[in-house]
Order: structure tokens, then sequence, then C-alpha cells
């Protein structure tokens, strides 16, 4: 995946930079079911009744104390679910290579054979569906015929736009737009990916960080999964929360991947010629999508012979 995606990791950075302070208020959450929790244990998880007791004597102690002890309370609380939030934005790193594919030296045989797999089912798949074309000629091919093979071709893109070459479905995705680019292009957007960047305007470039930025937002998300799920180990309503949380965040991933990757097609579709002419591998006055060979000429020049 290279410097292509790389670039958006950069930029998802210092997006997360600013959310710290979004991240408190489920920091806030996560404190007070982790204190509940401590309360409450396996054995009373849904105790009612014991959680109100416990936090109606705590309020009485707090209350009862001195003004700086209850200024010191409110402090530990805001730190210590900012602490909490930081932790958690630090997590998103791993949760976000994890989803694309990049998993450890421990895991890399493990990466391999499912990627094996993945390319087995996609090539049975792409099998089929021209199997369905050849069945049926396009000259004689019925309007019900046709929506078999379009769902066979769905399946296929469903699975992955091109031949997957890594061990997750995010993984493929952003592959596919690299593959996309060298096989139709000529394009090397692991080098040529920061060019096409500089060259869009600015409207595009707007759209492909908010792109960017709603599949960070969703690895925050579930990122939330991993603290809730330490807690589940004292406190089992907290696996349900883990679970609900991480689901909530993968699917929405996937979602945000999706119009992500496509966007990224389309700028290469609709710019890729306007990077060809910055570089002189077009001529100013040409229209029209990237020709390989233009491609080829773009991608020496960006590789200087990497």
């Amino acid at each position: 995946m290279g410097n292509f995606f790389g670039f958006f990791g950069e930029l998802a950075k210092k997006l997360a930079e600013r959310w710290v302070g979004l991240l408190a208020l489920p920091g806030l959450l996560f404190v007070a079911c982790a204190w509940a929790g401590l309360q409450l244990g396996w054995a009373h998880a849904l105790d009612l009744d014991l959680l109100t007791t416990r936090f109606t004597t705590l309020a009485s102690a707090l209350g009862r104390g001195p003004g700086p002890a209850q200024a010191l309370a409110a402090a530990g609380l805001l730190l210590s679910s900012a602490g909490v939030g930081l932790v958690v934005q630090a997590l998103a790193g791993p949760v976000r290579a994890w989803w694309l594919g990049q998993w450890p030296p421990g895991l890399r045989w493990a990466g391999r054979r499912r990627t094996v797999a993945r390319s087995r089912r996609w090539h049975d798949l792409v099998k089929a569906r021209k199997e369905l074309q050849a069945q049926h000629p396009r000259t004689e091919r019925t309007p019900l015929q046709q929506a078999d093979i379009d769902a066979a071709a769905d399946r296929v893109n469903l699975l992955s736009p091109a031949a997957p070459t890594r061990p997750t479905w995010m993984g493929d995705r952003v592959a596919a737009v690299e593959q996309v680019a060298l096989n139709r292009y000529g394009l090397d957007l692991r080098f040529g990916w920061s060019r096409l960047w500089l060259v869009l305007p600015d409207t595009v470039r707007a759209e492909l960080a908010v792109a960017n930025g709603q599949f960070a937002v969703t690895v925050i998300t579930a990122a939330w999964a991993l603290p809730y799920l330490v807690l589940g180990v004292l406190w089992w309503p907290a696996l349900l929360i883990a679970l609900a949380v991480g689901l909530t965040g993968w699917t929405r991933a996937r979602a945000a991947m999706t119009d992500l990757t496509d966007l990224s097609e389309a700028t290469l579709d609709i710019h890729g010629r306007t990077l060809a002419i910055a570089l002189g591998a077009a001529p100013p006055d040409s229209i029209g999508p990237l020709e390989p060979a233009e491609g080829e000429t773009i991608s020496r020049h960006v590789r200087k012979g990497r």
C-alpha cells in the first residue's frame, strides 16, 4: 500500500490531534463504567440497588469534604478520562493497521494464508461470472440472464475490486486502487499520489480529506472497544459494550473505506492528466483520461530509479 495510503495515514494523525477534546466525553463514560465495574464485579454485574448505594456513599463523602478535596476529585476524573482518551488514540494506529492488512511479523503467516484463501475465492467468483457470460451470449441474452450476470459481477466486486493481495477486505480496497492505477494507466501510486495531490483542485482535496476523516473517525470508534474488552475481565457487561462499539466502528469503516477508495479512483480518472501535464508527460492542451504511456513516463520520473 506504500505511500498512497500512507499519505492519508499522516493526514489522519493530524486530524486525530484535534480530537483529543472529543475523546474526553467517551473517556468520562468509560471511567464511569470502570468505577461501576469495580463496585459490582461479575457476581452483582446488574445490581442497580447496590450501585446506587455505593454512588450515594461516594457522593456523600465528597460532599462532606473540603473544597480543595472536591476540586482534586473533579480534576482526577477529568485527567482520568483524558488519559483514557489518549490511550485510545494510540490504539487507533494498530486498529487501522490491522484493518488494512498490515499485520505484525508474528502473524504474517496467517496473513499469507488468508490472502491465498481470499484470492482463491475471488478467482472462483470471476470464473463463475465468465461461465455465465459464455452460456448467455450478449446478442441472445434475456433481462433475467443479464441480471444473473450482474449479480455474479457484484459478488466479485464485493469481495475485492481486483485480485486480492491483502488478508483483509479494507486492505484489498486500497490495494485495488493501486492495481487499477498501474494496470490501466501505468502509474505507480506509491510514488505518484503525493504529486497528484499537489495539482488537485482545492475542492477535490477537501472531498478526499473529508472522506479520510470519516474513516479515521470509525477507527477511533472501534478502538474504544479495546479498553472495554479489558474491563470485561472485571465486569461482564463491558464485553457487550465492547462488542457493540467494535461492530459499529467496523461496519461504518467499511462504508467509509468504500467512499474513500471510490473517490480516490475517480480522482485518478479525472485528474490523472493534470499530473501528466504538470510533469511534461502530456501536451498542455491534451484532454481525456491518462494514457498508459503517459503514466509510465510519470512513474519513471517520480521513482527516480528507486
